[in-house]
């Protein structure tokens, strides 16, 4: 048998806390399908065969993502720009970031790989550069928005630290085929820059979540029945003993006596 005084206030503030816990837990079991599919769709769009960046175009940048897109065009390295970001090694270099032009006019930002800070310096590098029309092969990125806490570019040495492409074909007053980065594949051979950088390393967390939000919920119940049985409002009584022959005569009250020991009437 269970005898149960739930005191109200109290109550009410553990439904409500339970009920957002497990909303939590529901939402990050929601979020994890949308980061497989993502991951899934992701590396299909890789193994994908090549496109046109026409073709790309046509099919949205939301669903081109990740594909490998080739367009014709001419380096105007003039106008090469460098991204401060960290190697494979986990050592500071510079993404070199090149607008192609193409036959119309219309420039694409290829990121064409990383140097070593020390080769910033196009002289530092011969070669490096390439001259007349030429077919780049890259994996197609939207752009990059700059956060709160993202340093502004350092104009004068043309180095920013986020790939915002509307904003560097803005300073460069370039006319942009897409906001789009092409993020060029590997070449042969050891120049520099070096493509090939493109990473896909998305962390997928939220089984992990939602079994904390879960097990939140389950010790909220834990502590409002404890809490409970503490205060007295819940009790918890074995009925079946409670109506055992024995239990019943063991409780049956005797007799009373006077104080010389004799039966009452």
């Amino acid at each position: 048998m269970i005898r149960f005084r739930p005191q109200p206030g109290f109550t009410l503030l553990c439904v409500a806390l339970f009920a957002l816990l497990v909303g939590l837990g529901v939402w990050q079991l929601e979020r994890l399908q949308w980061k497989l599919h993502l991951i899934a769709e992701i590396r299909r769009n890789m193994h994908a065969p090549m496109i046109s960046l026409d073709q790309a175009l046509t099919l949205g940048l939301d669903r081109a993502q990740y594909r490998r897109v080739d367009v014709r065009g001419a380096f105007d390295n003039s106008k090469e720009t460098y991204l401060y970001a960290t190697g494979p090694d986990g050592r500071p270099v510079y993404h070199v970031l090149t607008p192609l032009l193409r036959g119309n006019g219309a420039a694409v930002i290829v990121d064409r790989g990383y140097v070593p800070l020390p080769l910033r310096n196009p002289a530092l590098r011969p070669g490096s550069e390439p001259a007349g029309v030429v077919n780049v092969v890259g994996i197609l990125r939207t752009s990059d928005k700059p956060g709160f806490f993202t340093p502004p570019p350092n104009l004068p040495h043309r180095v920013w630290f986020v790939r915002d492409v509307a904003a560097i074909a803005k300073r460069d007053q370039l006319r942009l085929a897409a906001p789009v980065v092409l993020e060029a594949v590997a070449t042969a051979g050891g120049s520099w820059p070096r493509g090939g950088q493109t990473r896909v390393n998305i962390p997928n967390d939220h089984l992990q979540y939602a079994m904390t939000w879960f097990l939140l919920a389950l010790a909220l119940v834990a502590v409002y029945i404890a809490w409970n049985r503490a205060q007295g409002r819940l009790s918890f009584f074995n009925t079946s003993h409670a109506n055992h022959p024995r239990a019943r005569l063991r409780a049956k009250p005797g007799p009373s006596t006077n104080r010389s020991g004799d039966p009452h009437p």
